[in-house]
């Protein structure tokens, strides 16, 4: 489980929106929760903090998926999601960064869910939010996982600068052209 803040457009309503005084951000903060490859179990968008979206989080995704047993949030998550979590029968672990390592590491068990949250910023649509009601945000996060899955099984994994059609590898000559 993560949450991510994004700034809005200029239609956005002020009132749907805040301040994300640790990135210093003005904007809105949606929270995704994966399962172990990734995949989207559950989302939530809102300017709130991250203990009422992780909340949140962990309702939905134990109402859907009956047989969650644990998930590893960041620290920003405090003790009310870990007791929440627990009333669930839900094994809720906060994992940290190691203080003594400097610059980047990876953070056990969180890229799996930093990774979905990039596989999303690949959307133009969710770079920053567009949308003037809060509670469509979670549509268009969910259609653009359903968009991932659809690549991933037609096998249209193309990177920027590659191919797009997969179809040869030939390089055009100028003489080709001419």
């Amino acid at each position: 489980m993560d949450s991510q803040s994004v700034k809005t457009s200029t239609n956005v309503p002020l009132s749907t929106q805040g301040p994300d005084a640790g990135k210093k951000i003005i904007g809105r903060k949606r929270g995704i929760i994966t399962d172990t490859l990734g995949l989207l179990l559950a989302v939530a968008a809102a300017s709130t903090s991250d203990n009422t979206i992780g909340i949140n989080l962990l309702d939905q995704a134990t109402t859907t998926h009956p047989t969650l047993t644990k998930t590893w949030v960041a620290a920003g998550f405090k003790s009310r999601v870990v007791e929440h979590g627990a009333h669930l029968g839900v094994d809720v672990e906060t994992v940290t960064k190691d203080p003594q390592v400097k610059g980047f590491s990876v953070v056990k068990r969180r890229w799996v869910v930093e990774r979905t949250l990039g596989w999303l910023m690949h959307h133009r649509r969710l770079v920053r939010d567009y949308e003037a009601r809060p509670d469509n945000s979670p549509s268009m996060i969910t259609i653009a996982m359903m968009d991932n899955l659809a690549k991933r099984l037609t096998a249209e994994n193309t990177q920027p600068g590659e191919n797009p059609y997969n179809y040869n590898t030939h390089k055009i000559r100028e003489s080709d052209v001419l």
